[in-house]
C-alpha cells in the first residue's frame, strides 16, 4: 500500500513525488508521494528505520533522493542546497556554536540576514522567554545541560520564522513537564504564524498532542495518514491499528459478510464487501470499547442488540488511578485487555470467569496482516 495523498482544498506548499532513497540494496524510502498543504503541522510517526528521518533529511536537503521529486511552492528543490531552501531545521543533536553565548547562538540566523540590532534583540528576547532560558542568556553551550542546549537549538530555528520548520525528535532530551510545555508552545506558535512544521517522532502521545495530521511510516512507506482521531478510531489497516494505541485482535473465520466464527461461537462483524464463507479475518477491538462483566452482572444485564459476547477468564487487574485495566484470556488462549474508568469499573476477581462484550460497529475488520494487502472493514 503506497500513499499518494492530495489535499484538494488548497494548493500544497510541499509535494513529494515518487520519492526513493536507496543505500546499496537497502531501500530506506520506497516510492513515497505526499502533499503537505499550506500552514499544516504534520508529524512523521514510526519506529526506528521506518524511513521518517530519511524523508525529512531529503526535504531539508541533507540527503539526495535516488529518484523522485521534491517541490516547494511548485518549484523543484532537488538541486537546491539546504541554505537556500528557506527551511529551518532542529536536529536530534544540538549543533550549537560553542564559542557563542546562548543569546548570540539564537540571534545568529538574524545576524546573517542583516536584521537591525533592535529587531534582533526583540526576537531573541522573545525566544529566550519561550524556552525559559532568560537567566542563561550569557552562558556558553558547555555551561548548559543537554536539555537546555536543545532548547537553544529550538529557539535558534524558530527565531527567523522560516517558511517551513523541520524537527527531528527535538524534545527527547527534555523532562516530561518541560516537553509538554514546549509542545504547547509549538502548537501556539504554529497557529500564530501559520508556519508549516514537519515533525519526526516515535512517541505516539507527542504525535497526537501536536499534529493536525500524522503520517505513519513503515518500511519506507506511509501506511496511514490522517488526524490522530481518525487514525485511532478508524485505522486504515491492521498495522496502523496495532501500532497506534492498544488493540485486541481476534482471528475469526467468516460465515458471511456480517458474521464469523470465533472459538466455536458465532459473532457479528461489521459488513465487509467481498467476504465469502471461510475467509480468515482479523477483528480489532480497542480496550476501552470492550466491557468485562462478572457472570452475575451478565445474567442481570441482557445483551444489547448489535453487541457480541464471549467467555473469558480474568488473569490480572491493574489499577491506574483514573482507569482500571483488566486482562483476560479466552478458552482458546487469546489474551484480551479491557479498560474502564475506575469510578465505573465492575468488581472482578482474577481466576473468575467473565463475559466480554463489545458493539459490532465499534470493531474494525481486516482481511490480512500483510501490509501489501491490508484492507479496512
Amino acid at each position: 500500500m503506497n500513499a499518494v495523498l492530495n489535499d484538494t482544498r488548497q494548493q500544497p506548499l510541499v509535494s513529494l513525488r515518487k520519492l526513493n532513497k536507496h543505500y546499496g540494496d537497502f531501500t530506506a524510502v520506497d516510492n513515497l508521494s505526499l502533499d503537505i498543504p499550506q500552514g499544516e503541522f504534520l508529524t512523521f510517526l514510526g519506529s526506528s528505520g521506518s524511513g521518517k528521518s530519511t524523508t525529512l533529511s531529503m526535504l531539508a536537503g541533507f540527503e539526495t533522493p535516488s529518484s523522485g521529486e521534491i517541490l516547494l511552492g511548485g518549484q523543484s528543490l532537488v538541486r537546491t542546497p539546504p541554505h537556500k531552501r528557506d527551511i529551518g531545521m532542529v536536529f536530534q543533536r544540538y549543533s550549537l556554536f560553542p564559542h557563542l553565548s546562548v543569546r548570540d547562538n539564537i540571534g545568529f540566523p538574524l545576524a546573517i540576514r542583516k536584521l537591525s540590532s533592535a529587531e534582533r534583540e526583540k526576537r531573541v528576547n522573545a525566544m529566550l522567554r519561550l524556552v525559559q532560558l532568560e537567566a542563561f542568556a550569557e552562558r556558553r553551550p558547555a555551561q548548559l545541560s543537554g536539555g537546555q542546549q536543545q532548547r537553544v537549538a529550538i529557539a535558534r530555528a524558530l527565531v527567523y520564522e522560516p517558511r517551513m520548520l523541520l524537527m527531528d525528535e527535538p524534545l527527547g532530551a527534555l523532562d516530561k513537564k518541560l516537553r509538554e510545555e514546549l509542545q504547547d508552545e509549538l502548537r501556539h506558535l504554529h497557529r500564530r504564524l501559520g508556519l508549516n512544521i514537519v515533525y519526526v517522532t516515535h512517541d505516539q502521545e507527542e504525535a497526537m498532542r501536536l499534529s493536525q495530521r500524522i503520517a505513519i511510516f513503515s518500511h519506507g512507506r506511509i501506511v496511514g495518514l490522517g488526524t490522530g482521531r481518525d487514525l485511532y478510531e478508524r485505522p486504515p489497516n491492521a498495522f496502523v491499528a496495532s501500532f497506534l494505541g492498544s488493540s485486541n485482535f481476534l482471528a475469526v473465520t467468516a460465515r458471511s459478510n456480517a458474521a464469523a466464527q470465533f472459538e466455536g461461537q458465532v459473532v457479528g462483524i461489521r459488513p465487509e464487501p467481498g467476504v465469502t464463507c471461510g475467509d480468515t479475518l482479523q477483528v480489532m477491538i480497542r480496550p476501552e470499547k470492550a466491557v468485562a462483566l462478572s457472570l452475575e452482572d451478565a445474567r442481570d444485564t441482557p445483551l444489547p442488540a448489535g453487541w457480541n459476547e464471549i467467555s473469558a477468564t480474568v488473569t490480572e487487574l491493574l489499577f491506574l488511578g483514573e482507569s482500571q485495566t483488566c486482562s483476560v484470556i479466552t478458552a482458546g488462549g487469546v489474551a484480551l485487555t479491557v479498560k474502564a474508568l475506575s469510578s465505573s469499573a465492575p468488581v472482578l476477581v482474577p481466576g473468575r470467569e467473565v463475559r466480554v462484550r463489545w458493539a459490532i460497529g465499534a470493531a474494525s475488520v481486516y482481511r490480512s496482516w500483510e501490509e501489501g494487502d491490508l484492507k479496512k472493514g
